[in-house]
């Protein structure tokens, strides 16, 4: 059945974070702080990988574009969040709601594929090593950013676009940002294609780039295992022990959010997750390569001591 009451939509009412006043001030200054270490560390992680000369290698260019990641679909999200706690009237306009939706997709489509390109690089650098610099060369490094990028790009638009050239019925609330879900629920005509679109591209996104990080890590556990030397198989084990944390955490996240059964969901569960998977990500990615790191430490170390010689 179609549903009635179609109206022309200009704007969203974003139901925000809390409805309670009392807490609008404390949460504003805790995703602020939370918003703001998140681009503090993800664009001091883009920058140091990109001047310190110990950092140019494959490892650091997919983590600089992990980070450049993190910053983007962040700050598609968080920026209008914390504009919605110091508002009374929490609003979008459609066209900001679009770009707000496509900007978010781009970057979150993106850094699935970006997590299972550095899966794939321990996997050379530890299995393959004397083969590591010619199967990791610049020109694939480049490739295996640039696809997902397109790909990201490509769908990203053909959702939204999708979604947007349909009519919305009067009900125009969504939860605290645009994401696909939530508007389809508002659309008047026949949803079965969009949504047939966003289950088939989420299921090729979500399994295809773990079934690369699951060989991987199959490959390089096993590659471990055949190691006679305790001190070889504890130092390729922290080779990759910061990308599988941040593995773990983000993928996690996405399946407790998206897999679940729908019987299973609760709108108070599914806004901390997508809290949790927006912001508190983001922040816990540099830090966690920046604490679990030597390299990354090192060069921190370097930049703070220069920065210090120079304002001395």
């Amino acid at each position: 059945m179609e549903k009635h009451n179609l109206t022309v939509v200009g704007e969203f009412i974003l139901m925000g974070i809390t409805n309670r006043p009392e807490l609008q001030a404390p949460l504003f200054g805790l995703f602020l702080i939370i918003y703001a270490i998140s681009v503090l560390g993800n664009l001091g992680m883009i920058i140091l990988t990109k001047v310190d000369s110990r950092l140019q290698t494959p490892m650091y260019f997919f983590l600089r574009h992990l980070a450049l990641t993190d910053l983007g679909y962040s700050t598609a999200v968080g920026p209008k969040m914390l504009v919605n706690f110091v508002v009374d009237q929490n609003t979008i306009s459609f066209y900001c709601c679009a770009t707000q939706l496509t900007s978010f997709l781009v970057f979150i489509i993106c850094e699935l594929f970006i997590l299972s390109a550095m899966s794939y690089d321990r996997y050379v650098a530890i299995c393959r090593p004397l083969l590591y610099t010619a199967i990791m060369s610049q020109r694939v490094c480049q490739v295996l950013v640039a696809i997902p990028y397109l790909y990201s790009v490509v769908l990203s638009l053909l959702i939204t676009i999708k979604i947007f050239t349909l009519p919305f019925c009067g009900n125009k609330i969504v939860s605290h940002f645009c994401d696909s879900l939530p508007l389809i629920s508002l659309l008047c005509s026949n949803t079965h294609d969009i949504e047939l679109l966003i289950l088939v591209s989420a299921g090729f996104n979500l399994v295809s780039s773990l079934v690369v990080l699951l060989i991987s890590y199959l490959l390089i556990l096993l590659a471990i295992f055949r190691m006679k030397s305790a001190d070889g198989r504890q130092k390729a084990l922290s080779t990759c022990g910061s990308h599988l944390t941040v593995v773990v955490v983000f993928y996690g996240t996405l399946i407790f959010m998206y897999v679940q059964p729908e019987s299973s969901h609760s709108f108070n569960t599914d806004k901390v997750a997508s809290i949790f998977y927006t912001l508190i990500i983001p922040m816990l990615n540099p830090l966690i390569y920046s604490l679990r790191n030597k390299d990354v430490k090192h060069a921190l170390e370097k930049m703070w001591k220069n920065m210090c010689n120079i304002f001395s």
